[in-house]
């Protein structure tokens, strides 16, 4: 089963005024409907909500005060949703609202059940049509925008295709004459500084800009996903990236894919702390693939607890990776530098490892 996800944005779906741009979601969920009947799997992410809101509520620019984006997310969603259900019926698509937060995926128990609820629409036919819950998302639970969102629903469903649809044709850099140029395919892991990148001013309307692609584009790239950054607009945009055709900005997918528990903690897991380590430890869990001893360890940052995301740097400074701590904050600065020995005198019954190699992830992994 191929699965593609393409992300709709907001400059895209909606007007100046706050109209729904009929005709544009026609054509892609044609294209969309199209792609289910070559075999394909099929999932919009779907921005739009606050852009459709908030002339509803009277105010004539997009808010900023995050009660009033909040209030502007809880009108605009019933009204795309519906919008989207109408221009689905006579197509024969069934279409079912997913409305996520980061919360529901930084618990592996969490990512697991959304993968399989959205699995199941899919084998039902379904066409899962997902957005962020602004109206519960808080600053310290947001993806930030839906090109991050569309990155980690692609990767939660393995999916072969990610195409990001905004209002220009691609990623555009800095031709030899100095005007804007689109540029045609990048290699895996590229970020906003391997290009230099043109000045394409967007609507206002979105949250999304260049770098967020670009980040999003590097996580499902890692995930070995193909990625595509297209014109929302264009003719046949989807099937045309499912049969091979070049369109747009493609970014090549990483050789080697990871496993997905070490997807969901390199990407869905937020970190609670800072775990600092010796340039010795350092060493064997970059090269030799070790869990981290103890006696490996300087200090800690923060307050974690066994069970909690980490970050692991270098005594420089310089990120290693990240995992799941089996001790608590407290507990590893109690028994940094100590040799398994003492640490099992001291904490009976604990671990011996502070992170197990099965549950870390090298920062520069692909």
């Amino acid at each position: 089963m191929s699965v593609m996800v393409a992300k709709l944005g907001s400059s895209s779906l909606v007007d100046g005024d706050g109209g729904i741009r009929d005709e544009l979601i026609d054509a892609r969920l044609r294209d969309l409907e199209r792609l289910r009947r070559l075999g394909h799997r099929p999932v919009l992410v779907s921005s739009g909500a606050i852009a459709c809101g908030y002339r509803h509520l009277g105010f004539r620019e997009r808010p900023t005060a995050l009660p009033d984006l909040q209030a502007a997310s809880a009108v605009g969603q019933g009204v795309l949703f519906r919008r989207y259900q109408e221009l689905c019926a006579p197509l024969g698509i069934t279409p079912a609202q997913v409305l996520l937060t980061s919360a529901d995926l930084e618990r592996r128990a969490g990512y697991l059940n959304a993968r399989n609820t959205l699995m199941r629409l899919l084998e039902l036919g379904v066409l899962p049509i997902i957005n962020e819950n602004d109206t519960t998302a808080t600053d310290e639970l947001t993806f930030g925008d839906n090109d991050v969102l569309a990155a980690h629903v692609a990767v939660l469903l393995g999916a072969t295709w990610l195409v990001l649809l905004t209002d220009r044709d691609g990623l555009y850099g800095v031709g030899a004459d100095g005007q804007p140029e689109l540029i045609g395919t990048l290699a895996a892991g590229v970020g906003p500084y391997d290009v230099t990148l043109a000045d394409m001013r967007g609507s206002g309307l979105g949250r999304g800009g260049v770098e967020s692609k670009l980040a999003s584009a590097g996580m499902a790239t890692a995930a070995g996903i193909t990625t595509v950054i297209a014109g929302a607009s264009r003719e046949g945009v989807l099937a045309a990236v499912a049969s091979g055709q070049h369109v747009g900005t493609r970014f090549r997918p990483a050789p080697r894919r990871m496993s997905a528990f070490k997807l969901w903690l390199r990407y869905a897991k937020p970190a609670m702390g800072r775990v600092v380590v010796d340039a010795g430890a350092a060493r064997a869990l970059r090269v030799k693939g070790t869990s981290l001893l103890p006696v490996g360890v300087v200090h800690a940052d923060g307050t974690f607890l066994a069970g909690d995301a980490v970050e692991v740097v270098d005594d420089r400074g310089a990120p290693v990776g990240k995992g799941i701590a089996g001790m608590s904050a407290d507990e590893c600065r109690m028994v940094a530098g100590m040799r398994s020995e003492a640490v099992v005198d001291l904490i009976k019954d604990g671990p011996m490892e502070l992170i197990h190699r099965d549950e870390f992830v090298l920062h520069d992994a692909t």
